[in-house]
């Protein structure tokens, strides 16, 4: 009986660690990314990304950062894979979410350019011209965020055709909020606004699926 048994207790212990790293992800990145304004010196968030936390010598703890929020996404997909198994969407989700894990990691390795007086002793003003790394780094980064976009309107179509009205409302707004063309004026700010709604969502989907699942075991 017990060797009977072992399979399915060893599976639904995999799914929650892997749905608990995708709910520490994101309070892991921006507990991180504030501890790292306070204390950098020079950091304004109305003038530079957080992804500019990871250049220069400390810049190693941004990378990291990145690095480990990126494969909380990467397993929270893993849990989704596995939770999520019937509807619409059921195969895109898992794909979608790994996106953005894999973009995550992507755009920690490979960090934008030093500018606008960040960090400390950079010239003031955006660089002549960015470095390949630089523009890697950003489209790593538009494509995990478009990907959760996308997974958030898989999620609110899931939604939509178990009449749950409010998740549906919810889900539709994040994906409105990622989708929406970043603003030159206030990019640093509308990032930092970008990230919260993507990590919040995450942690919330993580948390909601653990929960069922473990209801349903």
């Amino acid at each position: 009986m017990a060797t009977a048994t072992a399979p399915p207790a060893r599976t639904a212990r995999r799914t929650s660690r892997a749905l608990v790293a995708g709910a520490l992800a994101g309070p892991l990145f921006f507990a991180s990314a504030l501890a790292q304004m306070v204390m950098r010196d020079g950091f304004d968030i109305t003038r530079h990304p957080i992804s500019q936390l990871a250049t220069g010598e400390l810049g190693w703890i941004q990378i990291v950062t990145f690095v480990l929020a990126g494969l909380g996404g990467v397993a929270l997909a893993a849990g989704l894979r596995r939770t999520i198994t019937e509807g619409a969407g059921r195969r895109a989700l898992p794909v979608l979410v790994a996106v953005f894990g894999i973009g995550l990691v992507a755009a920690g390795l490979l960090p934008m350019d030093a500018e606008n007086g960040f960090p400390a002793g950079t010239p003031e003003g955006p660089v002549a011209q960015m470095s390949w790394h630089g523009v890697a780094h950003s489209v790593a980064a538009a494509v995990a965020f478009t990907a959760l976009a996308v997974a958030a309107v898989v999620m609110t179509v899931r939604c939509v055709r178990r009449r749950a009205a409010w998740p549906a409302v919810v889900n539709g707004a994040v994906a409105l909020v990622l989708l929406v063309p970043v603003s030159p004026e206030h990019m640093s700010l509308q990032i930092a606004l970008n990230g919260l709604v993507a990590f919040t969502w995450t942690t919330v989907v993580a948390l909601l699926m653990r929960r069922r699942d473990m209801q349903l075991g």
